[in-house]
C-alpha cells in the first residue's frame, strides 16, 4: 500500500521536476521519499501521515523563534487583511529597514528584496558598479545562491549533487569568478572588485573562521581598493544580535540578509553606508529592482521577530546549543563511531567518521567527511526516531528558540541510539 508521502511525491513529481522546488528538499543525497509537511509548531513539523518531527531544519535557519510563533501568526492576519502587495512603498519597509539598520552600526541604509540568492546578486553588481572593476573573489564551499557567477564551487545541494557548478553557466558567466579555499587569505589586486564570503561557513557542513581569516580579508580589501561583502544569508540575526559584524568585532562593506529577516517568508537585503549605496538606482548607475521587493507580509513578520528577539535570547541560546553539541557529540562516540559538531554562537554543525579526526577547516577536509557515506545512514535512522535533520551532510542543524532542552535532550538520545545501529549494520 502507498503511504501518503510517497503518494504525494509521486504527484509532486508529475508536474514539479524532481518533485520539488528545491533540490535541498530532495531526498537525492540520502534516499527513499520525502516526507510531505502540512503544519509546523514551535520546534515540530508534522507531515501529510499526521506523524510529528522534532524539527532541526526550520526552513534552514529561517525560523529563529520556530514554526506559527503566536505573535508572528497574529500580525500576519492583520497584514493580510490589508493587502498583500501594493507595487509602490510602504510603512512595512521602512520599519524593517529602521530595526535593520539600528542594530548593525555599520549599516546606515538597505534595500529589501524577495530571497537570499537576489540580494547576493545584487550586492555584487553594486560592488562593480561603485568599484569600476570586474573580479570577484568567493571561496570554495560557501554557497551565494543560483546566480550564474557564484554558483562555481558552491557548497550547500551544489555539494550534495556532486556538481562543480551548474549546467546552463557559460564560460563568459564565471570569468570574472576567482575562487579561493576558505580559511586562505588570497593576494588581491586591483582588478577585485570585491571579496563574497560566508563569515562562518554553513553550506559545507559548519567550518568556522580560522583565527585573523576574517580580519585578513578586511585588511587585503583595503589594500587593493576592493569591498568586502559579508553574506550573511544564514548568520544574520542568528550568529548573535547584530550579526557577524557585532560576533567577530570586523564590518564589510556590503551586507546580504535573508532569512530571519522575513520572519519565515520570502525575503532578503542587502545594506551598506549611504554613500556606497548612492550608487544605486534611482539615485545612481547600478540598476536593480522587483516587484514583490518589501512585500508587506514579509516585512510585518520580520519587524516582529527581531522585535521580540532580545541580546540575551542569543547569550542563552548560544549556551544551550554549546552544552547540546557536547552530550551529541558524546552520545555518537559511545556508539563506536565518530563525531564532531563544530559550533559557533548558535549554529552547530555535525560531521560523522569511523575514525578519529579533527573538525575541518576548508571545503576539501569537509567534503572527505561529508561523503563518507555514514550520514545517509544516520538521518535516516533519525528520521525514524521521529528527529528530522537537513536530507544532505552539506547541512548545519538549526535550534531555535522554541527548542526546549526536553527537545534537545530527545535529540541526543535519538542519536545515540542511531548511531549504535549504524554501527551494527558497518560490521561484516
Amino acid at each position: 500500500m502507498t503511504s501518503l508521502n510517497q503518494a504525494w511525491f509521486d504527484r509532486a513529481q508529475v508536474v514539479i521536476p524532481g518533485g520539488v522546488d528545491s533540490p535541498v528538499r530532495s531526498f537525492r543525497s540520502v534516499g527513499g521519499t520525502p516526507y510531505t509537511v502540512v503544519r509546523g509548531q514551535g520546534a515540530y513539523v508534522e507531515d501529510v501521515e499526521g506523524r510529528r518531527y522534532l524539527d532541526f531544519v526550520q526552513s534552514y535557519g529561517a525560523s529563529l523563534l520556530g514554526h506559527a510563533h503566536p505573535a508572528v501568526v497574529e500580525v500576519l492576519r492583520r497584514a493580510v487583511g490589508e493587502g498583500t502587495t501594493f507595487g509602490a512603498p510602504t510603512p512595512g519597509e521602512v520599519l524593517l529597514a529602521e530595526a535593520i539598520t539600528a542594530r548593525v552600526k555599520g549599516i546606515e541604509q538597505i534595500r529589501l528584496v524577495s530571497s537570499g540568492t537576489e540580494a547576493v546578486m545584487s550586492a555584487v553588481r553594486l560592488a562593480r558598479g561603485a568599484t569600476g572593476r570586474d573580479k570577484i573573489v568567493k571561496f570554495e564551499g560557501c554557497y551565494h545562491g543560483h546566480s550564474d557567477a557564484l554558483l562555481v564551487a558552491g557548497g550547500s545541494g551544489v555539494a550534495q549533487m556532486g556538481l562543480p557548478g551548474s549546467a546552463g553557466v557559460t564560460a563568459g558567466a564565471v570569468r570574472d569568478t576567482i575562487v579561493a579555499p576558505y580559511n586562505v587569505v588570497p593576494r588581491l589586486d586591483e582588478s577585485v572588485a570585491a571579496v563574497l564570503v560566508e563569515p562562518v561557513a554553513a553550506n559545507m557542513n559548519l567550518v568556522a573562521p580560522s583565527e585573523g581569516f576574517l580580519k585578513g580579508l578586511r585588511d587585503e580589501c583595503d589594500r587593493v581598493g576592493a569591498l568586502l561583502i559579508f553574506d550573511e544569508v544564514i548568520t544574520g540575526f542568528r550568529l548573535s544580535f547584530a550579526g557577524a559584524e557585532e560576533y567577530f568585532s570586523l564590518s564589510p562593506d556590503l551586507w546580504c540578509f535573508g532569512k530571519v529577516i522575513g520572519g519565515g517568508l520570502p525575503v532578503g537585503a542587502f545594506g551598506a553606508s549611504r554613500e556606497l549605496l548612492t550608487s544605486l538606482a534611482p539615485l545612481g548607475p547600478v540598476y536593480q529592482a522587483g516587484t514583490l521587493s518589501g512585500n508587506p507580509l514579509a516585512t510585518a513578520a520580520g519587524t516582529k521577530v527581531l522585535e521580540l528577539v532580545t541580546p540575551g535570547d542569543y547569550v542563552e541560546l548560544s549556551a544551550r546549543v554549546a552544552a547540546f553539541s557536547e552530550r551529541l557529540v558524546e552520545a555518537v562516540n559511545a556508539s563506536g563511531l565518530f563525531a564532531v559538531a563544530p559550533r559557533e554562537g548558535p549554529l552547530v554543525g555535525l560531521y560523522l567518521s569511523r575514525e578519529p579526526f579533527e573538525a575541518p577547516s576548508d571545503f576539501d577536509e569537509a567534503k572527505v567527511l561529508c561523503d563518507n557515506g555514514l550520514y545517509s545512514s544516520f538521518f535516516h535512522e533519525m528520521l525514524a526516531r521521529g528527529v528530522a535533520l537537513a536530507p544532505g551532510a552539506y547541512e548545519i542543524m538549526f535550534v531555535s528558540l522554541a527548542h526546549s532542552d526536553a527537545d534537545l535532550e530527545r535529540c541526543v538520545d535519538a542519536a545515540g541510539e542511531a548511531a549504535v545501529s549504524l554501527v551494527k549494520a558497518l560490521r561484516p
